[in-house]
């Protein structure tokens, strides 16, 4: 369990580290923007996104290979009920939201010319269109994963999507009315008894990623949606943060 947490967490923060370069903001943005001029920092992050689909793949084979000749030579199940134990704390690499936002980033990437990355980059495929919006990713050895972009609370493509802890993807309202907290309060605040409302797990929103690659994925492919749900999560906010302070100033002057 230490190794397999070690692996899906020295995936995770490469991810993380990866991501940030790509969707970096102010003063950090004009930086990296100012580095392209010396060093070609796109084809760098498209082989670091290469090696961590690599690194999954490799890994998962691995372990999926070890827990099945151990339930052979030990004739018992042991091997698969770890797997279901490592789905159930979160380290399975396949259901990790930071391998969506790999997927993401691929999709949102564009300044690779050539037959070698470009043929990479094929192997991953987004429907936005279709009756369920889904993101499908082919690894290396043809394992074929299908991702929903759903919301299961308002049952719209997610908008400003957070992913969390136990995996599940929801709008960043729609993750905070079930938390029960304000949305400039964040989902950090969220209580530790706050459940998923798909699985009931409890203690899942104080560490929910949120899913800038796939966010950006969605403004530039349906740019007319993106641009309806944020003015709409505008004004819930602006709605949301006038009558919290309504309710505070009048509780502070006594009526």
């Amino acid at each position: 369990m230490r190794e397999a947490s070690h692996i899906a967490g020295c995936f995770s923060s490469r991810v993380r580290h990866l991501l940030h370069l790509h969707v970096a903001r102010g003063i950090q943005r004009y930086k990296l923007r100012l580095r392209q001029c010396f060093k070609n920092d796109q084809q760098t992050m498209a082989e670091e996104g290469r090696m961590l689909i690599e690194y999954v793949t490799m890994n998962t084979i691995a372990i999926r290979k070890i827990l099945k000749k151990y339930d052979k030579v030990h004739c018992s199940v042991n091997g698969n009920n770890f797997k279901s134990k490592m789905q159930a704390e979160h380290i399975e690499l396949l259901q990790s939201p930071w391998l969506i936002e790999l997927g993401a980033f691929y999709l949102n990437f564009d300044g690779i010319d050539g037959g070698e990355f470009s043929e990479f980059c094929s192997q991953f495929s987004c429907d936005l269109n279709g009756t369920e919006p889904v993101m499908t990713l082919t690894l290396p050895n043809s394992t074929k994963l299908e991702y929903s972009l759903t919301c299961a609370i308002c049952l719209e493509t997610v908008f400003n999507p957070y992913a969390l802890s136990c995996g599940h993807l929801f709008c960043k309202l729609c993750a905070c009315s079930a938390a029960f907290v304000l949305m400039f309060e964040g989902l950090k605040t969220a209580s530790s008894n706050a459940k998923c409302p798909i699985c009931r797990e409890a203690g899942v929103y104080t560490n929910a990623v949120h899913m800038l690659e796939l966010d950006l994925l969605l403004k530039r492919r349906c740019n007319e949606y993106w641009k309806e749900r944020m003015a709409a999560e505008h004004a819930e906010d602006e709605k949301q943060t006038r009558e919290y302070w309504d309710s505070r100033t009048k509780y502070a002057i006594g009526y």
